[in-house]
């Protein structure tokens, strides 16, 4: 076997290339076959098992050693099935309480720093914090309503379904659309059941017709047919201080969102847009901490926004922009004409399959909201491309702190994966990457390593965006604040 040994990493334990590769991707095969009972038995108990930062439930055997090969871009070496694979045993004789569990970290923790303590004693050390510990997270379920079924409520719906568990902490209740037709409930299955992007969902659907309701992975949600807000019954559908996700698009004034509020069973709103300026824009990771309990509607920004905001705000932090320019090379969306027709807006009349479209963005503006020292520095334009999602934010920023290309990419990196946040921001080193790569990726940004640059005080940041899945990732994260959701995140060195 041929020794193998990484000298700037402070894992320094001699790995060796196996005799028999086969034998080998067999047994560690074997192994998360063996795990994935184990990951979702603990999923039912509300402990959420992750890989840096990548929940595990509902991949595959082979998707989740995909994940472990990944981890080579965090630690610059590879975590192994045969490690994570006892550091979850260990886990599985151990009582646990709620929580957020990494079982990647908590192994390379072990790799790096034993302690002089054996695995077990180790693990125990790290989650002593929730052994024993079986507080609900919340005392009853939350409620949640969307209000319209597009591209983001579907896809919303999806992750939620991902994160539902046992029913204990988010509950989709209901769905209110305008109805079409007789045939509305069987479309919008079948709309759910499969994606021309995003694939088939992961899960079963049925219709009941009689409840007018498809039925979840298990979960009842009862389709509403109305008008305006004021037009629902929520009550009639057993809900009550419940959550709304607006996804429509339609208004984003505080006189127009508040008329969900006017239903009594409306407690607080989630716009999936930018919202106007007195309510609160939140860019989940960089100032969720905002959100108050008093707070009953909040916005929850732009894709693009909550891409470029998580990286803008770590490079503001280490390096202080001083000026800066936004481009985003983003795929066309359903507010454009497929072929060319009339539009209010500039350009966007223009076939969207055909063309690419200058048009305005808003980014700009949105990040000043979120992070007001960056007010007046940046300037941001957009341009539409024939692709149907997956986008691009080339930031051109000028710092005050200099830097060159090697530190400065090593600072990105870290900021990836051993930051605060670590959970927006992804980062790859690939020099094959293009969009389609992107698609299903579940953070808010990947910064493309091999095409930025940093010259001195000069830096070139390429990132990429899942403009629906990211964005709705982080939607997810907004509703569990909002909800006054809070799991206990293990090991304790995150």
């Amino acid at each position: 076997m041929t020794e193998i040994k990484s000298d700037s990493n402070p894992d320094k334990r001699i790995r060796s290339k196996p005799d028999n590769y086969l034998d080998n991707w067999i047994e560690r095969q074997s192994l998360i076959e063996a795990a994935i009972p184990i990951i979702g038995k603990m999923h039912r108990k509300n402990i959420r098992i992750l890989l840096y930062g990548s929940p595990l439930m509902t991949l595959s055997v082979i998707e989740i050693m995909q994940l472990h090969r990944k981890v080579r871009e965090a630690e610059e070496n590879e975590l192994s099935e045969f490690e994570t694979s006892k550091v979850l045993e260990c886990l599985d004789e151990i009582d646990l309480g709620p929580c957020q569990l990494d079982i990647g970290i908590l192994a390379a923790g072990y790799m790096f720093d034993s302690k002089d303590l054996s695995l077990e004693e180790f693990i125990k050390e790290q989650v002593k914090d929730v052994i024993g510990l079986h507080s609900p997270i919340l005392d009853k379920s939350q409620d949640l309503v969307l209000y319209g079924f597009g591209r983001i409520g579907r896809l919303f719906t999806r992750l939620l379904l991902e994160d539902t568990g046992a029913g204990e902490t988010l509950c989709l209740k209901a769905v209110v659309t305008r109805a079409s037709s007789s045939e509305d409930l069987l479309k919008r299955a079948e709309l759910m059941r499969k994606d021309s992007v995003h694939g088939r969902f992961k899960g079963t659907i049925r219709v009941d017709e009689e409840q007018n309701a498809l039925i979840m992975n298990g979960n009842i949600v009862k389709f509403i047919s109305a008008d305006s807000p004021e037009d629902v019954d929520y009550a009639s559908c057993g809900i009550s201080d419940a959550i709304l996700i607006d996804n429509t698009g339609m208004s984003s004034s505080k006189e127009g969102l508040e008329k969900h509020l006017n239903n009594k069973e409306i407690k607080k709103v989630l716009f999936t847009a930018p919202v106007a300026k007195e309510l609160k824009n939140i860019v989940y990771g960089v100032n969720h901490d905002a959100i108050d309990d008093k707070d009953q509607i909040i916005g929850a920004a732009s894709c693009t926004t909550n891409a470029i905001v998580p990286v803008l705000k770590a490079i503001d932090d280490e390096f202080e922009i001083d000026n800066g320019h936004v481009e985003t090379i983003h795929s066309y969306t359903n507010d454009q004409n497929l072929i060319d027709n009339y539009h209010s807006k500039s350009r966007r009349g223009r076939a969207a399959a055909l063309n690419m479209v200058i048009t305005e963005t808003g980014a700009a503006k949105a990040v000043s909201q979120i992070l007001p020292n960056l007010e007046g520095k940046l300037s941001a334009n957009a341009i539409r491309v024939p692709t149907p999602n997956v986008s691009l934010a080339i930031l051109s920023l000028f710092l005050k702190k200099s830097s060159d290309q090697e530190n400065f990419i090593e600072f990105l990196r870290n900021a990836a994966f051993h930051s605060l946040l670590k959970d927006q921001i992804d980062f790859t080193k690939s020099a094959e990457v293009v969009s389609s790569d992107i698609v299903g990726g579940r953070y808010a940004g990947v910064i493309d390593g091999q095409a930025t640059r940093c010259s001195n005080r000069n830096v070139i940041v390429y990132l990429w965006y899942d403009n629906e899945i990211g964005y709705c990732a982080q939607l997810i994260k907004v509703v569990k604040k909002m909800a006054g959701i809070k799991y206990k995140k293990l090991p304790n060195f995150l």
